[in-house]
């Protein structure tokens, strides 16, 4: 097990150990983060990381194969352009978490605020509570999950992602519609949520939503939706 002391080490060696071929399979716990930015950025390799504090900007972007947990809160662009393994956040999450993520999970225990999973390219993003404003906005494909409610606009010129809200919307976006829960989903909606380590609410209770698919190609007659 590795160990880092963000008093008295630098965001970059922390970041550069996790980027050599010897961090594979290795355990990385991280003390002291300080809401210093760019914390576990560019993780390359499969190992678990355990960072015991609140975070600032861009932690866990680019991530390829970690397990990095976060025993606090983090700031804007939580886990930015993923491409696989997975995150935790113990607490809430700034704005844009997962923005263009391409692949993984991300969990957020805590409340997620404005943008969360915007132009989401295939991450699954599974929210313990609740969403803010602009969320999956252009999102393409991939899951949204949202234990709590949702802010304005939600699903803002979707495209192919499916959005799972167990509470209330505040409102849909443009070309965002709600769309039937069948079996399919349902059994999609408990996978995600056994992932996430969240076992106590009913996948009856949520509403789905996606695109309607009239925004796809320019219509005259939608001119005032784009």
């Amino acid at each position: 097990m590795q160990e880092f002391d963000l008093r008295n080490s630098g965001v970059r060696d922390l970041n550069s150990a996790l980027h050599q071929a010897d961090a594979e399979g290795e355990s990385f716990v991280i003390a002291n983060p300080g809401g210093k930015h760019n914390i576990v950025s560019g993780a390359m390799f499969s190992c678990e990381v355990s960072v015991h504090g609140h975070v600032g900007y861009y932690c866990a972007g680019m991530n390829k194969s970690a397990n990095i947990t976060v025993n606090g809160n983090a700031g804007p662009g939580l886990a930015e352009n993923m491409m696989s393994g997975k995150v935790r956040i113990k607490g809430n999450a700034s704005q844009y978490c997962a923005a263009t993520a391409h692949g993984g999970l991300l969990v957020v225990e805590g409340n997620a605020a404005a943008r969360c999973g915007i132009s989401m390219k295939g991450v699954d993003i599974v929210v313990r509570g609740s969403i803010g404003h602009m969320s999956a906005f252009m999102a393409q494909s991939g899951r949204l999950v949202v234990c709590g409610d949702a802010g304005e606009s939600l699903g803002d010129s979707i495209y192919e992602a499916r959005l799972y809200v167990r509470g209330s919307v505040k409102s849909l976006g443009a070309d965002c519609i709600e769309k039937p829960l069948d079996d399919e989903h349902k059994k999609e909606l408990s996978r995600l949520l056994k992932q996430a380590a969240i076992d106590d609410v009913d996948v009856d209770e949520f509403k789905r939503y996606g695109s309607a698919r009239e925004l796809y190609h320019f219509k005259i007659d939608n001119v005032g939706a784009y």
